[in-house]
This record gives structure tokens, C-alpha cells and sequence, in this order.
């Protein structure tokens, strides 16, 4: 095998088996030569300048995201070029973000922090995730591992998926109306497709109580910004990803009642980076041995 194949890391190259032609990409500098003879490509994470590369790679096989979503390639892809997700490198990092900005929500911590700037101290009581019914829509694996932090809150879970799975107790987008009205808070962390896209619109925050937290680790056109803006703090919100995104700064959101922002960092915690080089090292191995690839999303 003399197949050339583009990595994002170091480590990666060395560690690549033999027979594996390997140069490191990481989109920080220009376009990498030798595009004509790619056949295994790593995508950079999250750089702007790495998907544009697949229509120009003839010869590509196999298409590696380091993200768990992949729609941002899907329309780059040719025709045969099996893609792989980075499904599983991200559930600890999201899901401790998930569970950070339900905690500070809940007991108020912007509160306390911008009292603490202004030198005050004013107690008061707040709320908790002890003993509240979150809702997590969007129950794959980050879900899971979401799922697993918020139980150990003393929380009470309700998992919903694109389709029921009664044997593991997960509903179905069928029955979201009619459990949204049950719960405290709302996690999103689903993809963004053509069936999610403003899956949380007005019609289903109207269904929510007064004071109710909406989190998005997923992606941002989930949640129907100008309908989450109309609820004017009614719904309050905690968002790692916004639509649009970046956020303008002189976006309404920012300055919205009940919501905190934080710049899409869910993913990119310090745990990633070892766990995915260790991925990538996984996938060649696999590759290099004629072996079934992981987290095959799209066979070529």
C-alpha cells in the first residue's frame, strides 16, 4: 500500500504504520501539495479551510471529520469517498459544558459573578438541578454521556430521539409536544439537519413553563433565534452554539434576558485533542490493514 494520506497532527505521521505515505495538514498555513494523490484525508478540526480541499482530491477514499456532526462536508463530498465522524471524541468535553451552564443557570452564577465585580454581597435564594426533569432531545451518544452527569446531580432524565426505542425508555420528536410542558430544562444536542432546523421554534416554546432553561451544545439552527428572542426572558436560555454564528456583536442576543453564550467550545476542551490523535492513530492502523473503519457515516 502507497497510499498518501493527510493527518492534522504530528503525532499521527509518526505514529502511522508502514506502507502509509503521511503528511501533516492543519490548515494553519496554505493548501498542502499532492492533493492529486490523496487517498485517506483527516480534516483539520474545525478550520474553515479544510472541507473545500475534498473536491480537489481525485483519488480520496475516505473523508476523516474530527467532528461529531458532518453536515458541513456532505455537499464537498464526491461521489464514492467513504465518510467517517468523529462520533465519541466529544461526549465527555460537551457533555461537561452541557452540564456547566445548567449548573451556573440554575444557581445564578453571572448573578454572583457580576456582584463579586461590583463588590456586593446580597444572598439570595436560586434554583437547583437537584430534583429537576430535564429533558435531553437528541439522545445519542453525547446524550448518554450528558444523561450520566445530570443523574449524578440527583436530576430526573427524559431522553427523546428522532424515533422512539421503547426498551431503552426514549421517546420519540413525535411525543416532544406533549412532554415539554413537564420539564425544567430542555437540552438540545442534536445534528443540524433539514428535519431539525427550528425544532425548538416558538410553537414549542410556548409550550414550556415560565422559567424553564433551553441548553444548545448542538448546533445553533435548532433553536429558532427570533422566536427564543420573542420570549423576552420568559424561557431563559444557555447556548454554546447561536444561529447565527459568530454572533454579530450587535446581535440581540447577546443582550437578550435569561441567556448566556459561550463561543462554541462545547467540543474543543484539553480531554479532545490526546482522545482524538489516538483516534486518528486507530483509523490508519484499520485502514492500513484492510480492517472495517469506525464511525462509518456514509460508505463510498
Amino acid at each position: 500500500m502507497d497510499d498518501l494520506v493527510l493527518v492534522p497532527w504530528e503525532q499521527n505521521r509518526q505514529n502511522a504504520p508502514e506502507g502509509l505515505r503521511v503528511e501533516v495538514y492543519s490548515a494553519d498555513e496554505g493548501d498542502p501539495g499532492n492533493l492529486d494523490e490523496v487517498t485517506f484525508y483527516v480534516l483539520p478540526y474545525w478550520r474553515s479551510r479544510g472541507p473545500e480541499l475534498l473536491e480537489r482530491m481525485p483519488k480520496l477514499k475516505v473523508a476523516q471529520t474530527l467532528t461529531a456532526g458532518y453536515e458541513h462536508v456532505l455537499d464537498l463530498l464526491p461521489s464514492g469517498v467513504t465518510l467517517c465522524s468523529g462520533r465519541g471524541l466529544h461526549d465527555s468535553s460537551t457533555a461537561e459544558l452541557a452540564l456547566a451552564l445548567m449548573l451556573s443557570a440554575q444557581r445564578d452564577l453571572p448573578r454572583w459573578a457580576y456582584d463579586q465585580r461590583e463588590h456586593r454581597w446580597a444572598p439570595d435564594r436560586d434554583r437547583s438541578l437537584a430534583d429537576s426533569r430535564v429533558l435531553i432531545l437528541g439522545y445519542g451518544s453525547i446524550g448518554q454521556a450528558i444523561e450520566k452527569r445530570v443523574l449524578a446531580c440527583e436530576a430526573e432524565v427524559v431522553r427523546v430521539a428522532s424515533r422512539p426505542r421503547p426498551e431503552q425508555d426514549v421517546y420519540g420528536i413525535a411525543d416532544l409536544h406533549s412532554l415539554l410542558p413537564t420539564v425544567d430544562i430542555v437540552v438540545l444536542v442534536t445534528p443540524h439537519t433539514p428535519q431539525t432546523e427550528g425544532l425548538m421554534g416558538a410553537p414549542e416554546l410556548a409550550l414550556l413553563r415560565d422559567d424553564t432553561l433551553v441548553v444548545n451544545v448542538g448546533r445553533g439552527p435548532v433553536l429558532d433565534t427570533a422566536a427564543l428572542l420573542a420570549e423576552n426572558g420568559r424561557v431563559r436560555a444557555a447556548l454554546d452554539v447561536t444561529d447565527p454564528e459568530p454572533l454579530p456583536a450587535e446581535h440581540p442576543l447577546w443582550d437578550a434576558p435569561g441567556v448566556t453564550i459561550t463561543p462554541h467550545i462545547a467540543g474543543g476542551a484539553a480531554s479532545f485533542y490526546p482522545r482524538a490523535r489516538r483516534f486518528v492513530d486507530d483509523q490508519l492502523a484499520r485502514w492500513a490493514r484492510g480492517e472495517p473503519l469506525a464511525n462509518v457515516v456514509r460508505e463510498g
